[in-house]
């Protein structure tokens, strides 16, 4: 008979009177049971019994809940594997409406796990902006297939009404097919930028070309190489000889006139110019930031947004250009006022010196961090990019922030049908960099070839994060304690334990129940070996799971009771084949702080 071993805590389970209010692990220790190494007592129990279960979900009690998984695993899918997907998804989803007792499971990550096994699961998740070429349904439905974990929405461009049809269909596609797809609205920023080029998708800017940007406001038709800037005082604020630089570098040109309220300006980088992108000015190779600072964070126009995403529930709200910690707690008031019963999380876009300034501040006060490398870049040096991203990355970590690479990631598959080799290796980085998501922007919004965008990121992150455990290249990142209450530190304890013996061990999942998604983001914090399933009840907190690194949310009722809760995970998923007898897991819970270790039965 295979055992298993329960660790608990049992400090938690008989809480001491002598323990200080706001007690340390330390101050626990000397009334916890003397044991060798182990910072948790260990005991042996018998073998958990679990009911076998057949491959038919009919066998399954009539009172077994509804489990859901999204598809956050994302690895390498073969041609037959998403046909084969694409077929179930339809037959999948009118068995689940017909029958409250099966499972709703995205058929994508069912393949994969099937296919690959737990160990070839990519970790990494995958953020797709959402545009004209992408906002159909089927175009949806293909990205999700292809592995996009969050479908991100950009304020700068399209109409409330526009965006309203890409949310329902986002919405749609999950209920309808069982994905987990979050929705990230992106917010414009009070920031200088560039207008709508007259409605053209795009205007190409070559070398020596004399273009006027321009406050003005035309009534029929914009003259030719002509660009609206938002900002009155544009005009006034540069100076001859300035250097204009367009989209965080992708455009360069230099000042050499002004005439009223336009600016003629000579290309001297050529590029695409795309519309609302945004500009900055550099003169003496210094940034001229004095106007920037002085503007609002949050624009009146992003409020009325910020209005429209509490609206429309989506998931995430990311606020551009943020200067300082205050931005995000008003915010986050506002959004606790007017919509009480939604959970909206606030990721901080870090894309300016003032952001880097109060950098620690920002990402604590906020829910997750962008790093934004396209505007960043064209406000400080270039060359101090590379170790910006790397810090931003690594103190997210520490603090439990996910954090999310963004900005010309594959900035050439926007025109070409494969990308650059130092695009793959900027990638690469990013995913060996432990960030927990990356992001397409103009790629998947109106790039000619999002779909294959999305299939090098995600192979990419697959290949690098199995070289990664081949080598068995362990992160010795050194994570400080962040609880803010004993709870909490026994919490952060336990899963720093799980995480570290689901590695000794080489355990095939990591198991977490979880009603606020915490616990599961502690176990993500660890970045451990193999995959976590994270259960909860909510709709909302698992969707919110699936921009983190690592983590498989499903949706699953389930009671205080962990005997419980494993039987009937156990029984769910091997009814679905995608666990069998003989599986070691661990399994955690924020209901009751312990550690389980078994074998699927």
């Amino acid at each position: 008979m295979a055992q298993s071993l329960q660790l608990f805590t049992a400090c938690n389970r008989s809480p001491n009177p002598a323990l200080p209010k706001r007690a340390t692990y330390s101050d626990a220790k000397q009334f916890l049971p003397a044991t060798s190494n182990r910072r948790f007592p260990v005991t042996v129990f018998p073998k958990l019994t679990v009911k076998a279960s057949s491959s038919s979900s009919s066998d399954l009690d009539s009172s077994s809940p509804v489990l859901v998984n999204d598809n956050g695993a994302g690895g390498v899918l073969s041609g037959a594997t998403v046909q084969v997907a694409y077929a179930a998804v339809t037959k999948l989803a009118a068995a689940t409406v017909s029958d409250s007792s099966s499972i709703e499971v995205d058929s994508v990550t069912e393949a994969e796990l099937k296919e690959n096994g737990f160990r070839s699961t990519r970790r990494t998740k995958l953020i797709c902006t959402i545009g004209p070429n992408t906002s159909g349904f089927d175009e949806l439905e293909a990205l999700a297939v292809g592995g996009m974990n969050v479908a991100r929405i950009n304020m700068c461009h399209g109409t409330h009404q526009w965006h309203r049809n890409v949310i329902k269909r986002v919405r749609r596609l999950n209920e309808e097919k069982g994905y987990a797809v979050a929705i990230m609205m992106d917010t414009e920023g009070s920031e200088i930028h560039m207008g709508d080029l007259g409605g053209a998708p795009s205007a190409k800017a070559e070398d020596g070309e004399i273009w006027t940007f321009s406050v003005r406001t035309y009534d029929s038709g914009q003259p030719e190489r002509t660009i609206n800037v938002n900002y009155d005082g544009f005009a006034e604020d540069v100076k001859v000889g300035d250097e204009l630089v367009v989209d965080g570098g992708m455009v360069r040109f230099e000042v050499i006139e002004k005439i009223g309220p336009d600016v003629k300006c000579k290309c001297t980088d050529p590029g695409l110019l795309l519309p609302r992108a945004n500009l900055t000015f550099w003169r003496d190779g210094s940034v001229v930031r004095e106007r920037n600072a002085m503007l609002p964070t949050i624009s009146s126009k992003d409020w009325l947004d910020i209005d429209f995403g509490i609206a429309e529930g989506v998931d995430f709200i990311a606020i551009s250009f943020v200067k300082s910690a205050d931005v995000i707690t008003h915010l986050k008031s506002y959004l606790a006022a007017r919509s009480r019963d939604s959970d909206i999380a606030v990721v901080a876009k870090i894309e300016s010196i003032d952001s880097l300034k109060n950098l620690e501040e920002i990402i604590l006060a906020s829910d997750g961090a962008m790093v934004a490398r396209g505007d960043l870049g064209a406000q400080i040096p270039l060359e101090q990019v590379p170790s910006v991203q790397q810090k931003i990355v690594q103190l997210c970590r520490q603090l439990n922030k996910p954090v999310i690479v963004a900005s010309q990631l594959l900035e050439s598959m926007i025109e070409y049908p494969t990308p650059t080799r130092a695009e793959v290796a900027d990638v690469s980085e990013a995913v060996r960099q432990r960030a927990d998501a990356l992001m397409l922007s103009g790629e998947s919004a109106m790039g000619q070839y999002p779909m294959k965008a999305l299939t090098v990121l995600r192979s990419v992150s697959v290949r690098i994060e199995k070289w990664w455990r081949e080598e068995k290249r362990y992160d010795p990142m050194e994570l400080p304690d962040i609880g803010s209450s004993y709870s909490d530190n026994i919490s952060e304890e336990i899963c720093s334990s799980a995480a570290k013996m689901a590695n000794n061990l080489g355990v095939d999942a990591l198991f977490v129940y979880t009603k606020t998604g915490h616990m599961a983001s502690l176990l993500s914090r660890c970045r451990p070996d193999c995959p976590i399933f994270a259960f909860t009840s909510t709709t909302s907190v698992r969707r919110r799971l699936n921009l983190q690194w690592g983590l498989i949310p499903f949706r699953l009722s389930f009671s205080d009771d962990m005997e419980s809760n494993l039987n009937k995970t156990f029984s769910l998923l091997k009814a679905r084949n995608l666990i069998k007898s003989g599986d070691l897991v661990i399994a955690v819970s924020d209901m009751l702080q312990s550690i389980q270790v078994m074998y699927v039965p």
